[in-house]
Formats: structure tokens, sequence, C-alpha cells
């Protein structure tokens, strides 16, 4: 009696090139790699330290890579061991502004993913909802008549899946730029909201950027080792596109970090000479309070002067107020101070 697989476990095979079996038990994994044309691939998504040890002693996985895969914080890489090639990949996603952000403050969504590459399968390790597994699945099988060249299609399948994705996230971090530069110049925006909007943006870019710009060299890493190893050729178009596809999305991360450090210069400009408008008003307005302080306090002098104690006194230092505080309003008007 064949043995129930977890829903949390994904297993594939293909012989030459067609699917002949999925979700297969992880015992028989080793038996299937040691067919000849086959190409297998296992998914274990969060998986216990119990079923993880077994599919690496199973395989004779290398204990650094094994200890990547439970580690925090691993950075985006690849590594060749005697047996196996490790490597460490993120997918993104970008929250809607509806759902709540992380303890961070952040919108940005990272699903580290460790795949295990030997020369007839494919492991891959992933935790959370991050990694679409059934738009991989649907990749290969729009291209099955690749998988007839072995692991390298099913790896470009991942990869390109995951790459599509920071994609989406990059271009969803665009929008977000662009909404601040609207907000930028508009009068009735609240100018607290948009510093926090744009911290947040910065903030989540710079995460972003720590997983997309090590991409290139993982790619190039790959490609650079078919070569070695003098594969087929017939998967070398589809790992340039996916290759520029890598370049596209760093030369797009850089540029707009580049974008919102400008939006946020521009903010504090704005904000500077927003301030200096208020102090022009305001020390124009102090001019023409002046004149009326500077008039009465003559007028109110303990000497006689014209017109003292008459009607005529009051109607000139009347006349003197409206006059120059007239004259000066108009002056500053006119020069835009006002």
């Amino acid at each position: 009696m064949t043995a129930a697989v977890p829903d949390h476990v994904r297993t594939r095979l293909w012989h030459h090139g067609r699917l002949v079996a999925e979700n297969f038990p992880l015992a028989e994994v080793s038996e299937h790699l040691q067919e000849d044309g086959a190409l297998v691939w296992v998914d274990l998504h969060d998986p216990t330290h119990r079923e993880l040890s077994a599919v690496a002693d199973e395989l004779d996985f290398d204990p650094h890579a094994v200890e990547d895969v439970v580690a925090h914080g691993e950075r985006t890489k690849v590594t060749r061991y005697a047996t196996h090639t490790f490597m460490t990949i993120y997918a993104t996603s970008l929250a809607d502004e509806s759902e709540p952000a992380d303890a961070h403050g952040s919108r940005l969504r990272t699903t580290r993913v460790s795949v295990f590459v030997v020369p007839r399968g494919l492991v891959t390790v992933h935790r959370g909802t991050g990694l679409d597994v059934v738009e991989v699945m649907r990749r290969w099988d729009d291209n099955s008549d690749l998988l007839r060249h072995g692991t390298a299609a099913l790896l470009h399948g991942l990869l390109d899946v995951v790459v599509d994705g920071q994609f989406e996230t990059i271009q969803g971090l665009d929008d977000a730029i662009e909404e601040l530069e609207d907000r930028l110049f508009d009068e009735r925006a609240h100018i607290r909201a948009l510093q926090r909007h744009t911290y947040r943006v910065r903030k989540e870019l710079v995460q972003l950027r720590r997983v997309v710009l090590p991409m290139r060299e993982v790619v190039a890493t790959v490609m650079r080792h078919r070569a070695e190893r003098g594969n087929s050729v017939e998967l070398d178009g589809w790992y340039t596109d996916l290759y520029d596809h890598v370049i596209r999305a760093t030369e797009w991360t850089e540029s707009l970090r580049d974008m919102v450090t400008t939006v946020f210069e521009t903010n504090l400009s704005l904000q500077d000479a927003r301030l200096n408008t208020v102090m022009k008003k305001l020390t124009g307005w102090a001019a023409i309070i002046a004149v009326p302080t500077a008039v009465t306090g003559w007028y109110g002098q303990n000497l006689p002067y014209p017109g003292f104690g008459q009607w005529s006194g009051v109607m000139s230092s009347t006349a003197i107020i409206a006059g120059s505080a007239g004259m000066l309003y108009i002056v500053f008007k006119q020069r835009n101070w006002l």
C-alpha cells in the first residue's frame, strides 16, 4: 500500500520530458533519480525538521546547505558543492493598501526559496505563501518540450516565475512613487502623511533592492556553469532572455532609488520654500502694522505738535496711517510678498 503524501509536499516525475507520476512518496525519490531519462521535482512547503533531514540524508545534501535552509536572514546566493548546487532566492510581492503592514511598517512581502539542484532533479523548500507553485508548474506544462533537456529546464521555469514576481513588485513601487510625485505639488495634500508614505516606499525599495540585485550574479553563475559543462544550447536563448529580465529589474530598481530620493529631497525643498513664503508674508504684514504704531507713537508725545488738541491732528494722523499702510500694501502686493 502506497503511503499518503502530506499536503505540503509535492512531487513530480518526468521521463524524457513526459510527465508520468505526481505526488509519490518521498521515500521513492532516490529510486526515481537513478532511472535513465528521469527528471524529478520535490517541493517542501513549511517542512518539519524531520522531513527536511530525511530528504537531505537520502539525497546526500551538504550539511552547510541544509543549515542555510533553516537559518534566518540568508542573502540571495548560489553555491556549488560536490554533488549538487544550492541557491537561495526570494519571491516578492507587494501587499494592498488595505492590508496591514508588517512589524516594520512595510508592505513588501518576501518569501525565501531554497533550491537544491541535483543531476536529475530539483528540490525546492519554501515557507509562507509567497511562491506561486501552481504558476511554476503551469510554466513547465506550457513548455513541456524543454523538459527533455533536464534539470536546467526546471530551474529556468522556477527562476522565471520569481523574476516575473519581482518585476510586478517593482511596477507596484513605481506606481507608488508616481502617486507621491502627484501629491508632492498638491497644496491640499497632508504634509505629514506624504512624508510618512515617502519614507515607507523608500524603506520598501531598500528591502527589495537587497534581493533583486544579487539575482544578476545567481543567473550569471547558472549560465556559466552550464557553459562549463557543455550543456545543450537549446536553453541558451531562454536563459539569455531571463538574464536580460534580471538586468532590467536591477536597472529599474536603481532608477526608482534615485526617483524616491529626488521625491524626498524635493519635498524638503518645497517645505523650505513654503516656510520662506510664510515668513515673507508675515514680515510684510509686520511692516504694515509698524506704520500705525510709529504714527500713533509720534502723536502720543507729551509735546505740542501741529494739530495738537484739535480734530485736524486726528484727521492728519489717520490720513498718514491709512496712506502709508496702503502704499506699503500696494508695493508688497506688486512684488508678490503678500
